[in-house]
């Protein structure tokens, strides 16, 4: 609580840092509580407000193949399954695959049924938005919040940074660190790639940079 008092400077640190900590956690766990409300709704007859446009973008997508109720019932365990993983913070790989998949599919309404999403109003002089195409371009805001928990899992797990080449920074301070502890590193000469001409160490050497 001191934090608090410290003064603004203070308090936005404190701020900065506690969202640093745990924005992205609130972020997975609101997207988990969102997926797990939307694919509850679907496994009712009739809860689900966007029942009746999942059913129409399942038959396209599977080309009449799936039975429209199986195709509801697959997207509710698919949803379902992604808002458990996001709450439980497990499986994230499973989840961001799935995430993946649902998002191609809550987004295909606007390529699929573009017609169920925009009509023409009294007094607008465009298209606008029906209920159940906001209830799709609502989505767009998941999916840059799934590529941002995305992106912290990739970052937190990415092998980049191990395979990474040590700088001549590095280096010399590995070289340094070695003769303190009493080891020999074979002498080094100049070259034209440290911008001193071959046969002139110009009065700099190994021991000088330590």
């Amino acid at each position: 609580m001191d934090r608090l008092y410290a003064g603004p400077g203070h308090l936005q640190a404190f701020m900065a840092h506690w969202l640093t900590r745990h924005s992205v956690t609130l972020l997975r766990i609101s997207m988990g509580l969102v997926f797990l409300g939307f694919g509850v709704l679907k496994f009712f007859p009739g809860a689900s407000p966007a029942e009746e446009l999942t059913r129409e973008t399942m038959g396209q997508l599977t080309f009449g193949l799936v039975p429209d109720r199986a195709g509801i019932l697959l997207v509710a365990v698919l949803e379902s399954t992604i808002g458990v993983c996001l709450l439980a913070g497990r499986f994230r790989r499973v989840s961001l695959a799935l995430l993946s998949v649902a998002m191609v599919g809550i987004l295909s309404p606007l390529a699929l049924v573009p017609e169920e999403l925009f009509s023409p109003r009294l007094g607008v002089p465009t298209y606008a938005p029906t209920l159940e195409g906001q209830y799709v371009l609502k989505d767009i805001v998941l999916l840059a919040a799934g590529l941002v928990i995305a992106s912290r899992f990739l970052s937190k797990h990415s092998g980049h940074d191990r395979g990474a080449m040590p700088s001549r920074h590095d280096a010399d301070a590995g070289t340094c660190s070695r003769r303190g502890h009493g080891e020999e590193e074979p002498a080094r000469g100049p070259s034209e790639d440290d911008g001193v001409p071959a046969g002139h160490d110009g009065g700099i050497g190994a021991g000088a940079r330590c």
